[in-house]
């Protein structure tokens, strides 16, 4: 009695009544499997087996089945035993081999074998209905067919596959069954469910009909064996003591086999070969293959194929179940002993358990700052450090304990770093780091001596403002340095949460503190100078405004009690110096502006580039390529034109670049000569080596031959090491030694140095666009001599300062056809501006010509070239009164004139700002004169001698001082 428990295989016959149960141990299935080869061995010719079927289910709830094994001792002669195989308990009428007609059911996953019950769903309504008419008829037989695969389709279970099969119908699904299939008899039918048991093999032989399918079929027998041959015995005894090994290894098999040895009874070949193919793994073509097999010799060995299949599967599964076993073993095995390991030494006084080691960790970190730490701190300590004891390592809460006490112990409470008031000293290093920049080191030097005068330097916001590249950032590093603080720099450009600065609350996951909480546990004291980047770029989003949080932490009245969310205790930043950096101060909020000492860094001029580029930046990019001082020339010329023609910006930055760009590639230079001199050169020296080694050989010295065998050692060497080998040599030798040696070695040392000098790379103005490629500007001064309607004025950038032409020209002249027509991308401050000196250039010109009607009867057209650069701003109206009134009066300003200012209506010149960059802008485009408003006579004379040098500047109030300027000269003064 079998009994499978896999539901995608077959199932041997069992029935829930019967009284016969398999022994649970796995000893009384090998004594069975012994019991069935012994028995076999004495007289295989005198086993039978038969198996008898009958159906059950009355109870109307599961499929019954039983199977009586009858055993008995076959006397007779094996054909007689063969003439009376089968009696059934239940009888059915007609026998099954009396049904040639049968209606076709499909299998998509296994065969049916003889002996073995499958449960099957039947979709078809009216397979179904003929189904159960048969079982009502006392006819319960239908044919089972495994149903062949369509290519290039999945035959897994649930897949679309199994759908398709049962949608087949007719002649579609005849011709998608294998032909060999099984006679099955109806147990039970439950809903859809049809409970087949397996009798016999068919061959399909025609069709007879298609809804439902019926067809013809044969009766399949084996073919006739010889029960004695030793080939048969011996394979079946393979199959069973493969079986035998299956079970020492799988627990799959055990209830089937188990229930096999037991009652095997009657034993034969073919239901031996049909027991292991039906139970075995193998795929369901596989299995088809034995059912279709009737030579019982070739049906045996197939089975075989397939337990020795399943027994090296079991063997790989055990393999890792064990691997899987002994790797977590032994974890576990080192996890008790590490247990052990503590608990034994804690009992011995050895090691104290993680929270104790943690407290004793904060405790140690505060000692050296308990006096100076605030007593408000302290008892927060205190409180947490009993708060972690009392909890568990495991808790969730132990983690954000044991952060917050780190980051609070780790914090320099009260530590301070001794700073260096030394004027001098600061001076000295500030010059050291950077040329010019005058007023900002007057500052600096300010803030120093006032600290030193005080004893104490109080945390002042300072605010360095200017274009990129002009060492804003370099500059705070270099305070750092001369006051000797600490530096940390943090940039807050496009910072838009409030948590950066202030911290998150400690509830939330993965909080963390703000960055000055940060800073002050990098730097490790508490009077580090801060330098905040970007300070112009604060972003605002969701999470809050950074710029109202930036309030607390910059303000002196307010940071000296500044709370951080994730500490939540108050700290003291009132020594931290903190510098902040812009580009344009415009766009800094005004209550933090209101807040910072804004120091202006306008730039740099064509000579302070100079210097510069000779005394820093040279130096450092020739360092980094790693290039020696006598290598390399670059002349003044060279750098002139850099700074000229490539790089213009008010900073150094873009100088820079180009510097370290043409010294990248003569390193390149010097490498590829090097490699391609390098054979050459050890040729020669190998050969030097010879011809000395020859001579010292003939005078016999001694000293001499041993220079030679130095020489020839470097024949890869450089050059250098070569000439001071020779030069050795020369002084060993002697007046008593041959003259010509001596000639030889000084004409060795001439050429190289000759070739030291030849490989020296020369930068010049003339070479320089190999190096850096062609000029990216050119000059900004467009006309020589400036024509009728042409100005030159000055404008202020974010880059630094530049100069602009405004030209204005005549479209038409019509009576009462009086115009003003703008082009050049002006924003509405200068288009405001153009109507404004339209206006005032209509009154001066009445006032000075009443008799010219120009403005009235002319269409004008007022443009500023570089369109595609937007530009606007208040300081463009009087060029623009000019540019017009030089049309209206065809008469042309002096050609080395510039000027910058605004004007009211009533003619009057009001300030601008940007005076350094604009005087900057007119030195570089060759301007000699320049007009600025009154009101920036001050700004004008704070500005370095170098800056102001050889300028004819003029301060006007109204614009009648311009207009004689511009205009009233003589002949000889504009040629």
């Amino acid at each position: 009695m079998l009994k499978l428990l896999r539901p995608s295989r077959v199932h041997c016959l069992t029935g829930p009544t019967s009284t016969l149960r398999a022994k649970p141990e796995s000893n009384s299935v090998i004594q069975g499997l012994s019991r069935l080869t012994r028995l076999a061995r004495r007289n295989p010719s005198n086993l039978g087996f038969r198996a008898f079927f009958c159906s059950d289910s009355s109870d109307g709830s599961t499929p019954e089945a039983a199977v009586e094994v009858e055993v008995r001792a076959a006397e007779s002669e094996s054909d007689v035993s063969d003439s009376k195989s089968s009696s059934a308990i239940v009888p059915t009428n007609p026998r099954p081999e009396d049904y040639l007609t049968v209606l076709a059911l499909p299998l998509p996953h296994r065969p049916l074998f003889p002996g073995f019950y499958m449960p099957i769903y039947v979709k078809d309504s009216k397979l179904l209905a003929a189904l159960q008419e048969n079982r009502k008829r006392q006819a319960p037989y239908a044919g089972a067919f495994l149903v062949k695969d369509e290519l290039g389709t999945d035959s897994s279970p649930g897949s679309d596959s199994e759908k398709s099969v049962y949608d087949l119908r007719g002649k579609e699904l005849f011709n998608r069954l294998h032909e060999v299939g099984t006679l099955a008899q109806i147990s039970s039918i439950q809903g859809d469910q049809v409970i087949l048991i397996g009798h016999r093999r068919l061959r399909i032989t025609e069709m007879v009909s298609e809804d439902p399918l019926t067809v013809k079929v044969d009766h399949l027998k084996e073919k006739s064996y010889d029960k004695d041959d030793d080939v048969i015995k011996a394979t079946s005894f393979e199959v069973i003591s493969t079986l035998r090994d299956v079970l020492k290894t799988s627990s799959l098999w055990r209830d089937h086999v188990q229930t096999y040895s037991q009652h095997i009874g009657d034993f034969n070949f073919p239901r031996l070969a049909d027991f292991g193919a039906a139970i075995s793994g193998g795929n369901k073509l596989q299995c088809q293959k034995v059912l279709e097999e009737l030579d019982v010799h070739k049906r045996l060995q197939l089975t075989l194929e397939l337990m020795k299949k399943e027994v090296e599967i079991s063997k790989i599964q055990e393999s890792i179940a064990k691997a899987i076993e002994e790797k977590i073993s032994g974890e576990q095995r080192r996890y008790l002993l590490n247990e052990q390991l503590k608990a034994i030494k804690k009992e011995l006084g050895l090691e104290t358990d993680d929270k104790t080691a943690l407290s004793a960790k904060f405790r140690e970190r505060l000692e050296p700052n308990r006096e100076k730490c605030p007593p408000h701190v302290l008892q927060v300590i205190e409180e947490e450090l009993t708060k972690l004891q009392l909890l568990e390592a495991s808790s969730s809460e132990f983690n954000v304990t044991r952060n917050y006490l780190d980051w609070l112990t780790a914090l320099p409470w009260g530590n301070y770093s001794d700073e260096n008031f030394d004027v001098i000293r600061a001076q000295k290093i500030l010059d050291e780091d950077h040329y010019g920049l005058t007023d900002v080191k007057e500052r600096i030097l300010e803030f120093i001596a006032v600290g030193k005068l005080r004893g104490i330097s109080q945390g002042k916001i300072i605010c360095l403002s200017g274009p990129p590249g002009v060492g804003k950032t370099s500059i705070g590093r270099s305070i750092a340095r001369a006051l000797n603080r600490k530096f940390f720099r943090f940039s807050v450009g496009g910072l838009s949460d409030v948590a950066e600065i202030k911290g998150h609350r400690r509830t939330y996951i993965g909080a963390m503190p703000g960055k000055m909480v940060q800073c002050l546990k990098n730097v490790g004291t508490a009077n580090p100078l801060v330098l905040i980047d970007e300070i112009d770029k604060l972003g605002r989003g969701h999470a809050g405004d950074p710029a109202s949080a930036l309030l607390e932490l910059l303000d002196p009245e307010q940071n000296a009690n500044f709370l951080d969310h994730y500490l939540d205790v108050p700290i003291d930043l009132s020594k931290v110096l903190f510098v902040c950096t812009a580009n344009v101060v415009e766009n800094i909020p005004n209550p933090l502006l209101d807040r910072m000492e804004v120091i202006a860094i306008a730039g740099y001029i064509t000579d302070e580039k100079m210097h510069i580029a000779r005394d820093y930046l040279e130096k450092t990019s020739r360092e980094a390529c790693g290039i020696k001082p006598e290598q390399v020339e670059v002349t003044d010329a060279a750098l002139l034109a850099l700074i000229e023609n490539y790089c213009r910006e008010a900073g150094v930055r873009n100088l820079q670049k180009h510097i370290e760009k043409i010294y990248r590639k003569i390193a390149l230079q010097i490498v590829r000569k090097g490699a391609s001199s390098e054979p050459a050169v050890a040729g020669e020296n190998v050969q030097l080596a010879e011809v000395i080694a020859e001579v010292v050989d003939e005078s016999g010295q001694q000293v001499v031959t041993e220079t030679s065998t130095d020489v020839e050692s470097v024949g890869s060497s450089s050059l250098e090491q070569t000439t001071e080998t020779l030069t050795q040599t020369d002084t060993v030798l002697t007046d008593d030694q041959p003259k010509d040696i001596k000639d030889d070695t000084e004409k060795v040392q001439e050429g190289e140095a000759t070739k030291t000098i030849e490989e020296k790379v020369l930068v010049d103005s003339s070479n320089l666009a190999d190096f850096v490629g062609k000029p990216v500007f050119h000059a900004e001064r467009i006309y020589d001599d400036t024509p009728v309607g042409v100005v030159m004025g000055l404008a202020w950038t974010a880059m630094g300062g530049s100069t602009l032409y405004i030209e204005t020209t005549q479209v038409e002249q019509r009576e009462g056809k009086g115009a003003l027509h703008l082009t050049g991308q002006l924003g509405d401050v200068m288009k405001e501006s153009a109507q404004i000196a339209h206006t005032v250039a209509r009154a001066i010109l009445h006032e000075k010509d009443p008799e010219n009607p120009f403005f009235a009867n002319s269409k004008l057209h007022l443009h500023v070239p570089a369109g595609a650069t937007p530009k606007d701003g208040p300081s463009a109206g009087c060029t623009m009164i000019t540019s017009l009134l030089s049309l209206a009066m065809k008469k042309p300003i002096r050609k080395d004139l510039a000027m910058t200012g605004e004007v009211t209506l009533t003619a009057k010149i009001l300030p601008i700002g940007g005076v350094k960059e604009k005087t900057i802008a007119a030195r570089r485009s060759g301007v000699k004169t320049i007009i600025f408003p009154s009101a920036n006579k001050r700004d004008f004379d704070e500005l370095a001698e170098n800056v102001k040098e050889g300028l004819d500047v003029h301060f006007v109030d109204g614009y009648s001082q311009i207009f004689n300027l511009a205009f009233d000269f003589d002949n000889d003064t504009r040629n």
